[in-house]
């Protein structure tokens, strides 16, 4: 019998794993990919952050060394060669979590994973049953699809197809401003698709702090490709888009990221009573634990901010909960990142919650065009925000639309964790010139002393 079994070795699974592993307990984790990684590693973080800088080097190559004193004669697109060096990259990591699965003694199973009873895991198609104390649900998530035009891999595609194009789609259409959406058109357009992005919402974006989205949203169109907002797709038909406002976009193909949904079927859940919501997340408390005793789960099975990084703190703090140790997750400092360019990235409550609220803060912004390395760089477009309480100083939000915004949100994650003042992070030396000095002037800036603007 096998201490804890997990179902999915996604993020959230093998890191859960191998936390397991170091605290002494004997586990197994089932998974029915190719490469352990889950959908993060094989069609989502991890290749799409390969095409994503892929195409940024192929847009610099073709637009903006000159300005550097770089002449290129000429620039060919070779995406045969782009998708090898993604799927390498896909296997090499996947190698990679294979191999720490075999240090810490992990036993991997691959197949389909079921739960018949709150101590027994089915795998098919071998129908083995293993016994095991605990289980935990790391399924993950999958996209959403259109209710009246489904997925066929072809016309109307998933992140996942987007992914692996065998060409370039003249016009390439995309259903979601949200993260994957704005990604995957940032790649194709950068490839020479005209991409045309439709988004229900009033912005882009909607979750992140609007003065960001609407930065996003301008710079994109600066870049070429069009944005609908407070639109919808009204029908399908004949290569043409119609959507509610009236207008008509021929497409070649159509990515649909309206965003993805718990994968909470099939696992014997309903046979267990395991609760859900009306979403299909899977129900937990602050231990991850279901009610269905020696039943928990973590990730994006569960709903809330499927993020990767999400779900290996909810895989670490599971682990040790089953161990006996106090694992606990911090769900106020949680970065989110959008590896578009430049890049966004933010954590803590943006300016409108704390309206919503109501809570009294001081914001202070500072422009990246003031920032000597960013000026250096050529990565002059962006701005840091940065929200704190207006009584305690304490540092609320950072929301940054920066070249390496994805980099430098790990400083000001750290202060949320540490409740850190805004004072506390101006008075930190930043080393010059650096695109963190725009942390430090954002700090300074809410208490309207910023330096250098």
């Amino acid at each position: 019998m096998y201490d804890l079994t997990i179902i999915g070795a996604g993020p959230g699974g093998y890191v859960c794993a191998i936390r397991a592993a170091q605290l002494g307990l004997k586990v197994c984790c089932v998974d029915n990919a190719d490469f352990l990684g889950g959908t993060c590693l094989n069609v989502g973080c991890i290749p799409s952050k390969a095409l994503l800088e892929s195409s940024h080097h192929y847009q610099v190559a073709s637009k903006e060394l000159r300005q550097h004193g770089v002449e290129v004669a000429s620039v060919k697109l070779n995406l045969a060669q782009m998708m090898t060096r993604k799927n390498g990259i896909i296997k090499k990591l996947g190698t990679g979590i294979k191999h720490l699965c075999k240090k810490h003694h992990i036993t991997v199973k691959h197949g389909l994973g079921k739960i018949t009873n709150p101590q027994t895991v089915l795998i098919a198609p071998q129908n083995e049953k293993i016994s095991s104390r605990h289980i935990v649900i790391a399924t993950g998530s999958v996209p959403i699809a259109l209710p009246n035009y489904p997925f066929d891999g072809q016309r109307i595609v998933s992140s996942t197809e987007a992914l692996a194009f065998s060409s370039v789609p003249q016009r390439l259409a995309v259903l979601g401003g949200g993260v994957v959406g704005l990604e995957m058109a940032s790649v194709w357009h950068r490839l020479g698709s005209k991409v045309q992005v439709i988004e229900a919402q009033p912005r882009l974006l909607p979750e992140m702090d609007a003065e960001l989205s609407i930065a996003v949203a301008k710079h994109l169109q600066q870049q070429g490709i069009e944005v609908y907002l407070q639109n919808k797709l009204v029908k399908i038909a004949q290569n043409t888009l119609y959507l509610e406002r009236g207008d008509k976009l021929p497409v070649d193909k159509l990515l649909v990221a309206v965003g993805r949904k718990p994968a909470s079927t099939g696992i014997g859940l309903e046979e267990l009573g395991v609760e859900l919501d009306a979403r299909g997340a899977i129900k937990v408390n602050s231990k991850g634990m279901t009610n269905v005793k020696n039943i928990y789960a973590i990730g994006d099975v569960c709903g809330g901010m499927m993020l990767a990084h999400k779900a290996e703190e909810e895989g670490v703090a599971v682990a040790e909960n089953i161990a006996g140790r106090a694992g606990h997750v911090n769900y106020q400092a949680i970065p989110a990142v959008v590896y578009t360019f430049p890049e966004v990235a933010s954590v803590g409550i943006t300016e409108e919650q704390a309206q919503a609220q109501g809570i009294a803060v001081r914001i202070g912004k500072f422009p990246l065009r003031a920032n000597g390395r960013a000026i250096t760089a050529a990565q002059e477009e962006g701005f840091v925000k940065m929200i704190s309480a207006a009584d305690s100083d304490e540092m609320l939000g950072c929301h940054i639309f920066a070249a390496q915004a994805s980099e430098l949100i790990a400083e000001m994650v750290l202060a949320r964790e540490y409740r850190a003042s805004s004072e506390d992070i101006a008075r930190t030396t930043h080393a010059h010139p650096t695109l963190s000095e725009a942390l430090k002037e954002a700090a300074l800036a809410t208490d309207k002393r910023a330096l250098h603007f």
